[in-house]
C-alpha cells in the first residue's frame, strides 16, 4: 500500500510544487480583488494567470457559479466566451441560440457526453441513457422512445399523479392548513414527485409523500449519491476525487456507500420482476421497468442503469419547476388570479387530464417560470474533433462547450427589455374563436428555449411532465394560496435546481370567496434577509359598494383605515420583532403562528378573516 502511494503521489507532488509557490503569491495580492468580483452583480469576464487559470476567480464565486457564469457570458459581445480554469481545462460557455442549434443538432456527431462527464457520474448512473454515447444512447433512446408513445404508459402516468394527489398532497396540504402549520413546500414537492417517479420507473411505492413526512432510505442514499457526483464536476483537478475514489475516504466513501445502497435496492427490485415474468407469460404492471424486462430487454445491469437514469430525470426536475412557479405566483398576484379563473372555468375543476390540456394560461406561465428559473440551469457537451463556432469561438478537440440556460432566459436581445419580469403574455396571442376572444400559446424554438434539451437529445418527456405540472397547480390553487415566509430565496444548482436550505418555509391559506366584502385593508408581517420583521399595509375596495357610489375612500372607509392601523400600530410599531407580535392583533385563532391578514368592512363592524 505504502508503495503504490508513493507512486501515486511523486509525479503529482513535482507538479504541484511550483503550482504551490505561485499560488501563495498570487493568492496575497489577488484575494481582495476576487472577493469583491464575487460580491458585485456586474461580473466582468473571467482572468486567467499563468498555471493557475482562472482558478481563484472560479473558487471566489463557487457558491453562485450558475449567476457568475451568467453575469459573464450575458456580458460578452456574442454571448459566448472561453476561460481557463487549470491548465488543460480549457471550457466554452455560451448563451448564443445559433451555437446552441450548432452544438445540439448541426454538429451532434460532434459534440457527445465526453469522458471527463462519462467518468464523472459512471459510478452513479453507469452507463445510463444521460452517461451514455453513440450506439448505446441511441438504442437507449429507441427504446425509451417507443414505451413514452404507448397510450398506456401516459394512462398509467395519469392514474399515479391522481392517486398522489388525492390521497397525499391535498390531504396533507389540507391538513397543514386547518392546523395553521408552516411547511416546506419544497420538501413537499420532492417527495410527491419521488414517489411519482418511482411508481412509474419501477412499480415501487417508497411512501416518500405520508403525514409523518418520514425519511426514506432509497431517497436519501439517492439524494447522496446526486450530490456527491455532482461536486465532483467542480474539483479543480479531477486527480483529488479520484484518490479520495481510490482509497476510499470522505465523500467518496459516502457515495460509495450511496450508490451500493440504491444499486441494491435497484437490483432486487430487477430481480423480482424477472422471476415474475418466469413464472408468467407477461408482467402485470406496465411501469417502466416491467416494459423494458417484457420487451425482451433482460440484461439486469442495462435496465438497472436506464430507469436509475429516468428517476434522476423525474425526480428533481419537476419538482424544482413547481417550486419556484409556486414562489413566483406568491410575487405576482395578477397571474396567480388569472391561473384560478382558469381553473375555475373548467366544468370538473380541472380533475381529468382532458381538461388540464387546455389550461393555455396556466402552460404559459409554467414556461415563463423555467425561463427565469430552468430546472437544469447548464448543460455541457465535449467537442470529439476541432471546430469552430458560429460566432467564429474556435474549439479544440477535447474542450468543453456548455450551454447556459439560466443565462438565456435572461437575454434582453431574447426576451426585450422586461426579461425580468414574469409575464406569461410574452408566450400566448389573442385569437378569435366561435365569435369568442381566446388564449393561444406560442412557443420558442428549442435552441431560443433549451430547457427540455433540443435536438437529438430533447427530452421524451416534456408533454408528460407539463401535464404533470399542470394537475399539480390545478388541483394546489383550486383550495389553497401559498404564502412564502422569506421573500428572496437562494438559487442553487446540482446536476439540478433547487432552492437553498428551507427558504420556500410556507403557509397555505383557503381560498375564501368575497363577493360581499366592500372595503378591506390588508397586513402582512414580512421576514427580513437581515432577519427582523417589517409590517406591510395596504387598502382598497373588493368590488364596487351597493349603493352606487364611486369607489373612492369615504368617511367611514377612512374611519376603519384609522381604526385598523391604530391597533397594528399599537401592537407593531413601523417594525415586528416577531411573529407574536401579529398573533396579539387578536387573530390567532384564525392564523395560529400566520403572518397574513385581511381587515373587512361590509357595513358592519370590523373584522378579520383569512386571507
Amino acid at each position: 500500500m505504502a508503495e503504490f502511494l508513493v507512486q501515486l503521489f511523486t509525479p503529482f507532488f513535482f507538479f504541484l510544487l511550483p503550482l504551490l509557490f505561485f499560488f501563495f503569491f498570487t493568492l496575497q495580492k489577488k484575494h481582495k480583488k476576487v472577493e469583491a468580483l464575487s460580491s458585485t452583480t456586474a461580473t466582468t469576464l473571467p482572468k486567467a494567470y499563468p498555471l493557475i487559470g482562472s482558478y481563484l476567480a472560479f473558487k471566489a464565486n463557487t457558491n453562485r457559479r450558475i449567476q457568475w457564469l451568467s453575469d459573464a457570458v450575458i456580458a460578452s459581445p456574442n454571448a459566448t466566451f472561453t476561460f481557463y480554469r487549470l491548465p488543460g481545462q480549457t471550457s466554452v460557455v455560451t448563451a448564443n441560440p445559433a451555437t446552441v442549434q450548432h452544438i445540439l443538432k448541426t454538429h451532434f456527431s460532434n459534440y457527445q457526453k465526453g469522458a471527463n462527464f462519462v467518468t464523472t457520474l459512471s459510478d452513479f448512473l453507469g452507463a445510463g441513457i444521460f452517461n451514455a454515447n453513440g450506439q448505446n444512447w441511441k438504442f437507449q433512446r429507441q427504446v425509451a422512445s417507443h414505451e413514452f408513445n404507448t397510450r398506456s404508459l401516459r394512462k398509467f402516468v395519469e392514474q399515479v399523479v391522481d392517486a398522489e394527489l388525492n390521497h397525499r398532497l391535498i390531504p396533507i396540504l389540507n391538513e397543514s392548513q386547518s392546523q395553521s402549520k408552516t411547511i416546506d413546500f419544497q420538501d413537499i414537492l420532492q417527495r410527491f414527485t419521488f414517489d411519482n417517479i418511482c411508481k412509474i420507473a419501477f412499480g415501487f411505492d417508497p411512501e416518500y409523500l405520508t403525514p409523518s413526512l418520514k425519511a426514506s432510505n432509497f431517497a436519501k442514499a439517492f439524494e447522496e449519491a446526486n450530490i456527491i457526483s455532482t461536486k465532483r464536476f467542480r474539483e479543480p483537478l479531477p486527480i483529488v476525487w479520484k484518490i479520495k475514489r481510490k482509497l476510499n475516504i470522505g465523500s467518496e466513501k459516502r457515495l460509495r456507500i450511496a450508490v451500493s445502497e440504491v444499486q441494491e435496492f435497484a437490483r432486487k427490485i430487477v430481480r423480482e420482476k424477472k422471476k415474475e415474468l418466469e413464472e408468467k407469460a407477461s408482467l402485470d404492471s406496465v411501469d417502466m421497468l416491467s416494459r423494458f424486462l417484457s420487451s425482451g430487454h433482460s440484461d439486469e445491469d442495462f435496465v438497472m442503469d436506464i430507469v436509475i437514469s429516468f428517476i434522476l430525470a423525474g425526480k428533481d426536475t419537476t419538482s424544482a419547476a413547481l417550486t419556484w412557479f409556486f414562489w413566483l405566483l406568491s410575487k405576482n398576484p395578477r397571474v396567480e388570479k388569472e391561473i384560478i379563473k382558469e381553473i375555475r372555468e373548467k366544468s370538473e375543476g380541472v380533475t381529468v387530464y382532458e381538461e388540464v390540456k387546455d389550461m393555455v394560461y396556466t402552460h404559459a406561465a409554467l414556461s415563463e417560470s423555467m425561463r427565469l428559473y430552468p430546472p437544469v440551469p447548464m448543460d455541457g457537451k465535449e467537442a470529439m474533433n476541432n471546430d469552430v463556432l458560429p460566432d467564429g469561438t474556435i474549439v479544440k478537440k477535447g474542450m468543453s462547450v456548455t450551454y447556459h440556460v439560466y443565462a438565456m432566459g435572461r437575454m434582453e436581445s431574447i426576451w426585450g427589455s422586461d426579461w425580468a419580469q414574469f409575464r406569461p403574455e410574452r408566450w400566448l396571442e389573442s385569437v378569435v374563436e366561435s365569435g369568442s376572444r381566446k388564449w393561444s400559446f406560442v412557443g420558442k424554438d428549442s435552441f431560443t428555449y433549451p430547457v427540455f434539451q433540443a435536438g437529438p437529445r430533447i427530452c421524451l418527456g416534456k408533454e408528460m411532465a407539463f401535464l404533470q405540472m399542470k394537475r399539480v397547480v390545478a388541483s394546489v390553487l383550486n383550495h389553497f394560496r401559498v404564502l412564502p415566509l422569506v421573500a428572496d430565496p437562494e438559487f442553487i444548482s446540482y446536476l439540478t435546481s433547487q432552492m437553498k436550505g428551507c427558504f420556500f418555509q410556507c403557509r397555505l391559506c383557503h381560498l375564501v370567496e368575497v363577493s360581499k366584502w366592500d372595503y378591506a385593508i390588508f397586513w402582512q408581517v414580512v421576514g427580513l434577509k437581515s432577519g427582523g420583521y417589517a409590517l406591510k399595509w395596504g387598502d382598497g375596495y373588493c368590488q364596487d359598494r351597493k349603493d352606487g357610489r364611486r369607489n373612492e375612500p369615504d368617511a367611514e372607509g377612512e374611519a376603519k383605515k384609522r381604526y385598523v392601523l391604530q391597533k397594528l400600530h399599537e401592537v407593531c410599531g413601523l417594525t415586528c420583532d416577531s411573529y407574536e407580535a401579529a398573533q396579539a392583533l387578536g387573530a390567532s385563532q384564525a392564523y395560529g403562528n400566520s403572518s397574513n391578514g385581511c381587515v373587512v368592512g361590509d357595513n358592519s363592524e370590523a373584522k378579520l378573516f383569512p386571507q
